[in-house]
This record gives structure tokens, sequence and C-alpha cells, in this order.
């Protein structure tokens, strides 16, 4: 089984990324009267400053981080945006009176990209693919 495991992360980041992409592109492509009414989720949890700002980058981050994640580029990075824009929505399904099963969703991607996180994207990613070429530039760098 263990030789499968390059294949499930890649069907893994593809499917959510692609989703990521479909769900995100309608929010960041709204403009700032929908960033300002995403950002009121932040403003919840004690940061009621600049819900623009913040919606922005709940819309940034899906877009952006499940293109990422598809294509396997900057991975943890991507996953860790990821991980706290869901960790803000399954907070504001809570507040919310949604109780767990209400807020399941974002808890469960939650969990899968905390998962990545530690797991990294895999073989089949541009980060495994550039990773030559950065020890390669490190070496360079620290020689020269």
């Amino acid at each position: 089984m263990g030789r499968h495991i390059d294949t499930g992360l890649l069907m893994l980041r593809l499917g959510l990324g692609v989703m990521f992409v479909l769900h995100g592109a309608p929010k960041l492509f709204a403009g700032p009267e929908r960033w300002s009414a995403l950002g009121r989720a932040v403003s919840d949890l004690g940061a009621p400053v600049a819900p623009v700002f913040w919606g922005f980058m709940a819309s940034f981050s899906e877009f952006f981080g499940g293109i990422c994640l598809a294509l396997g580029l900057f991975s943890r990075v991507a996953s860790s945006l990821l991980l706290v824009t869901m960790g803000v929505a399954a907070s504001w399904h809570l507040r919310k009176g949604d109780r767990l099963m209400g807020s399941s969703h974002p808890v469960e991607l939650a969990i899968v990209f905390l998962f990545l996180l530690f797991a990294g994207p895999g073989r089949f990613s541009l980060d495994e693919r550039w990773r030559p070429l950065r020890r390669l530039t490190g070496r360079s760098l620290k020689t020269g």
C-alpha cells in the first residue's frame, strides 16, 4: 500500500484544490461588499478591524490556496492558509449555534489540511519537482 501513497496525495490535492478554486472564485471576484460580509466572521473572534481585508484574505486563501494545492506548489503554505480559513469558518458555525454537526464540513476540511501540512504534497507535486533546484541554489549561495 505504501507505494500508492503519492498517488493518493495527488488525488486528494487535485480534488480539494479544484473544489476550493470553484468555491473561492465567486467570493474573490465578488468584490469588497462580499469580502466585508465574509470578514465579519473574524470580527466575531475578537478582531473587529478591517472586515474587508479579512474577507479578501479568506477568498484569496480559498482560490489561490486551491490552485497551489492542486499543483502541489507551496503546499504547506497553502495548507496553513486553508487550515486557518476552515478554523474560522468552523468557529463561525459554532458561534451561530450550528453545533458540531452543523460545522462538520469546515472541521473535517481543517483536519485534512492539518494532515497535508504535516504529510506534504507527495512525490507528484511541483514542490517535490523543484526540491533539487532549491538544494542546488542553497549550496551555491553558501559556497559563493
